[in-house]
């Protein structure tokens, strides 16, 4: 009988297989789940580019600056995620459509708690710089009957493509929430929002440059929208007529249904208008 030859093949599986074997005890199904297809998904990328023990240092370096950078006002894990279309793929596998329900898409890494209360009519812009903007609309259910008291958090950066908390002057300006009336209406002042770039002096923009691609975001106002019994959303609406659209948004975060008309609006100072009717999904 001739002796069994072990490959290189055999090698890389089998220090596979012990990896996935020592993660089979853990006693959370779904924790153990998730370490064993990771380790899997791992071990077949790291096979399929052959990486190189230089490779896997400078990642290891990558994710440990993108750590150093991460504060409590800039997360550079969330852009990671991001730029990569993670977070736009964990949205849509935890957001599967349904009916008429408006569209989510990413949470973006400049959303704060317990941001100011404007009311309806109320002004979220707080002297952020920009074109004024009345937005109006109203929240419904897939039925098309109103939903009353739904939390509706809006927030923007400002003209200048920043947000407050990138600002040193511990300002709160281009955020704020408000409650839909009975009627499910709503509506509120900010500024028209205008094209900007993620932060791009950190890793991932370190990132974005070796890749050739943009670190420009399309023109965008933040919604998120919760109520009982439906399925939080968190979304943005875009800029109708926005030349970024046509380029690309670096966080792949456009969807055509969330494209809406800002209106110019007559009068001796210069603002705008737009309509979002919001649609939210049943708790599932």
């Amino acid at each position: 009988m001739e002796p069994s030859v072990t490959t290189q093949q055999d090698i890389e599986q089998h220090l596979t297989d012990e990896v996935v074997a020592s993660f089979a005890r853990t006693p959370d199904l779904r924790t153990r789940e998730l370490l064993q297809a990771l380790t899997k998904h791992l071990h077949a990328f790291i096979r399929e580019v052959r990486l190189t023990e230089q490779e896997w240092a400078k990642a290891i370096e990558f994710l440990t600056a993108t750590g150093h950078i991460t504060d409590d006002k800039r997360q550079e894990f969330i852009l990671l995620s991001d730029v990569l279309g993670a977070s736009m793929q964990t949205i849509a596998v935890n957001n599967e459509a349904y009916g008429n329900a408006t569209e989510a898409t990413v949470f973006g890494p400049f959303f704060v708690e317990e941001s100011p209360l404007i009311g309806t009519g109320g002004d979220i812009a707080a002297g952020a710089s920009g074109t004024r903007c009345l937005v109006e609309g109203s929240v419904r259910d897939t039925a098309g009957n109103p939903v009353p008291g739904a939390r509706i958090e809006v927030w923007e950066a400002d003209e200048d493509g920043f947000y407050d908390v990138q600002y040193d002057d511990d300002r709160i300006a281009g955020r704020g929430h408000l409650f839909s009336e009975p009627d499910g209406s709503f509506s509120f002042w900010g500024v028209t929002p205008t094209a900007y770039p993620i932060p791009h002096d950190g890793p991932v923009g370190e990132l974005l440059r070796a890749a050739g691609r943009s670190p420009m975001r399309a023109a965008h106002l933040h919604f998120m929208v919760s109520a009982a019994g439906f399925r939080t959303l968190v979304t943005h609406i875009f800029v109708e007529g926005d030349p970024q659209l046509e380029i690309g948004d670096a966080v792949f975060g456009v969807k055509e249904s969330l494209v809406k008309k800002f209106t110019e609006q007559p009068g001796d100072q210069p603002w705008t208008r737009t309509e979002f009717e919001i649609v939210l999904a049943p708790q599932q």
